[in-house]
Parts: C-alpha cells; structure tokens; sequence
C-alpha cells in the first residue's frame, strides 16, 4: 500500500474543521483545476480528474471531531482510500491531516504518486485557506 499524507494546522476549534469535512459538498472547494464534472451529497461525490479517471466516493466512517474516511463507490483503477483526520494543536487549533492510502504497483506508483501527493497538499492547503 502507498500511504500519501499532507497536513496543515487550522486556527479553528476541531469541532468547526471536522463539521466542514463532515459534508462531502464542502470538499469541492478543496479540489484543484483539473477536477470538474463535481456532483455532491453530504455523504457521496463523483467528479472527474483530468486525464485520469471518473471517481465516485462515499463517507464509509465517522467518527466525531476525530475522523472521516471515504471510499469508492464504483470500482476504482485501483483500490483507495481518502481519510482525513483532525486533532486539537494544544492551543485551541487544529492539526488536519489528509490520508490518501493507495494499492499501486510498481507502474502505477510511479504515474500516480506523484499527482495524488499534489492532491493531497493542494487541499490541505485550501482547507487552511478557506477556514481562516
């Protein structure tokens, strides 16, 4: 399994990141140019990438102001899973961290784990940017 992660910290109470998180609608803002074709509920999406695939996840799991973990709903080009997880800094923030774990082979790793890594920190860096 290839385990990508990105994290930033959010001057946000856990509680206000994680209700943002909660609702899959939100998360289109989190998506860089190359997504389009978005369409969302609270607890699914489907989009396409660029020049890669149509994806279709759903929430599998929540847990209250600690995790949420989405999975395809169709089957994939490969199997993956989108975690997000969020934690209190000690000092009322928030440390959110994007968990992208990916089964490549060799080929596929070597095409796909540079993009997701971008994925991954282009919406850290956005979720920082729209919860200020």
């Amino acid at each position: 399994m290839t385990v990508i992660e990105s994290s930033t910290e959010i001057n946000l109470p856990v509680a206000k990141v994680y209700e943002f998180l909660a609702d899959l609608n939100n998360h289109q803002q989190l998506m860089p140019d190359n997504i389009y074709n978005w369409s969302s509920t609270k607890d699914e999406a489907s989009f396409t990438i660029q020049n890669m695939a149509k994806l279709a996840i759903k929430i599998s799991e929540r847990i209250e102001n600690i995790e949420l973990t989405a999975i395809p709903t169709e089957k994939p080009p490969f199997d993956v899973e989108l975690k997000w997880t969020v934690e209190d800094n000690g000092q009322g923030g928030t440390v959110a961290k994007h968990i992208i774990t990916a089964d490549l082979n060799m080929m596929m790793k070597m095409l796909a784990s540079g993009p997701l890594q971008k994925l991954a920190d282009h919406q850290t860096e956005r979720l920082k940017e729209i919860l200020k």
